[in-house]
C-alpha cells in the first residue's frame, strides 16, 4: 500500500469514529423504544390468550355462556332441576300465575317452577314416563299423561296432589281442553285414537279413531274445534268437540311424520312439525289448505308461540332452534342454530317474553335455560 493511502485510510477512520461517537446514543435509544413498544404488546397478547376480561366478562365457569350462536337468543340463566340426567318433554306455562310446569319424563316426575322468583316449587311424583303437560287455570288443574301406565293424571295446581287418574289409549302423549264443552283431550300415539275425557268429572266419554299414530292434540278457540296431527297418514285432523266426531282430514302436503302442532287462533293459522323430513307445514285454517313448508332442525318436536311478537320457535331433537316471525300469512326465518344438546322442548312466557329450554343434562345436571329475544327492545 503506497503511503498516501495510508493518509487518505487514517483520515476516514477518524471520520467513522467520529461519526459513531455522535450517533450511536440515538440508534441506541431507539432501539430501546423499539424493544420496549414490543415488549409491552406481547404481555397485553399474552393476558388475552390467558383469560383476561374485560368488564363484559365473568369468571364463573359455570355461567352459561350469554351468546347463542345465530340465534337473536340472550341466555339469562341456567337453573338446576330436580330428578337426574334424563329426558325432559312437554311444558305448560301459565303466565298470570307464574307457574311452569315441565315434564320431566325420564325421572317419572313433573316440575312446578316460579318464573317470577326463579324457583322451584316443588316436584309432582309417580307420573310414569310423563310426556304431555297442560294447565287448565280456570279449573285450577295440571293435566299430564303418564305414558308408562296409560292414564292421563289430574293434579290440583294448589296442593300439587294426584285427584284422579283415568285410563287413556296406547301411549298418550299430547292433551288439550276444549273449554266451551270442559272436555280433555288425549293424543294415543301407538293406539291411534284420541282418548276424550269429562273435565268436571275426569270420567272416560269417548275414543275417537284416527287411522294412525297421533301426535300432538290441540284446541282451535276460534272454531271451537280439536285438531290433531295423525303421523302415518301425514294428516290434520278436526274434531268437532260438541259431538266428537271427524269433522274433516287435510293432507299437510310435503310432510313426513307429522307430530308437533301449535296453533294461532288469532291469524287462523296451524304450524304442524314433520319428524321425517325435518320441514314446518304452515295449514291455513281458513282454506283448509297447507299453503307452505320450511325447513327446520332435525327431528323437530315442540313448538311454542310468542302472540305479541308473532314469534314461533320449533325445537328439535338435534338441538337446533328454528325461529320464525309471522309477515302477513307467511313466515320469515329470522335465525336457526344449534342450541343445546336436547333442546328438543320449548316454552314462551306471553308476559314476560322469556323463552325456557329444560336440557336434560348441562355439567353433570338438567338445567332449565332461561333465554330472552336479543333483537327486541324489551
Amino acid at each position: 500500500m503506497r503511503s498516501g493511502q495510508l493518509i487518505r485510510s487514517g483520515r476516514n477512520m477518524k471520520l467513522w469514529v467520529l461519526f459513531l461517537s455522535t450517533t450511536a446514543p440515538t440508534i441506541l435509544a431507539v432501539a430501546m423504544i423499539v424493544l420496549a413498544c414490543s415488549t409491552q404488546q406481547g404481555q397485553k397478547q399474552s393476558n388475552r390468550n390467558a383469560g383476561s376480561f374485560d368488564s363484559d366478562s365473568t369468571t364463573d365457569a359455570n355461567k352459561p355462556s350469554t351468546s347463542s350462536g345465530n340465534l337473536p337468543l340472550r341466555i339469562l340463566a341456567d337453573i338446576p332441576l330436580t330428578g337426574g340426567t334424563t329426558r325432559l318433554d312437554y311444558q305448560s306455562l301459565d303466565s298470570e300465575s307464574g307457574r311452569l310446569y315441565i315434564a320431566h319424563l325420564g325421572s317419572d316426575l313433573m316440575t312446578v317452577f316460579d318464573v317470577n322468583k326463579q324457583t322451584i316449587v316443588g316436584d309432582v311424583k309417580d307420573l310414569k314416563r310423563v310426556h304431555g303437560v297442560l294447565a287448565v287455570p280456570e279449573l285450577h288443574r295440571v293435566y299430564a299423561s303418564a305414558t308408562g301406565t296409560n292414564e292421563l293424571a289430574v293434579i290440583d295446581d294448589q296442593t300439587l296432589q294426584i285427584v284422579a287418574r283415568v285410563a287413556t289409549g296406547d301411549y298418550p302423549d299430547g292433551v288439550a281442553y276444549a273449554n266451551k264443552e270442559g272436555k280433555i283431550y288425549v293424543s294415543d300415539l301407538h293406539g291411534k285414537t284420541d282418548t276424550v275425557i269429562d273435565a268436571k268429572t275426569n270420567q272416560g266419554l269417548s275414543t275417537i279413531t284416527l287411522g294412525g299414530g297421533a301426535g300432538n292434540t290441540q284446541y282451535d278457540s276460534a272454531s271451537d274445534r280439536i285438531f290433531v296431527t295423525v303421523d302415518a297418514r301425514n294428516e290434520l285432523v278436526e274434531i268437532d268437540p260438541h259431538s266428537d266426531q271427524i269433522a274433516g282430514r287435510y293432507p299437510l302436503t310435503g310432510c313426513r311424520g307429522s307430530h308437533g302442532l301449535l296453533i294461532d287462533s288469532e291469524h287462523r293459522m296451524a304450524f304442524a312439525a314433520c319428524e321425517e323430513n325435518a320441514k314446518l307445514v304452515l295449514f291455513d285454517l281458513e282454506s283448509k289448505k297447507a299453503t307452505a313448508i320450511y325447513s327446520v332442525g332435525s327431528d323437530p318436536d315442540v313448538l311454542a308461540f310468542d302472540k305479541a311478537l308473532g314469534r314461533l320457535y320449533v325445537s328439535a331433537e338435534s338441538g337446533i332452534i328454528s325461529i320464525f316471525d309471522e309477515r302477513g300469512r307467511s313466515l320469515e326465518k329470522i335465525g336457526e342454530g344449534f342450541f343445546a344438546a336436547n333442546a328438543h322442548t320449548v316454552a314462551v312466557d306471553q308476559r314476560t317474553h322469556r323463552v325456557y329450554f329444560p336440557l336434560q343434562n348441562v355439567g353433570g345436571k338438567p338445567v332449565l335455560r332461561i333465554a330472552l329475544p336479543s333483537d327486541k327492545q324489551l
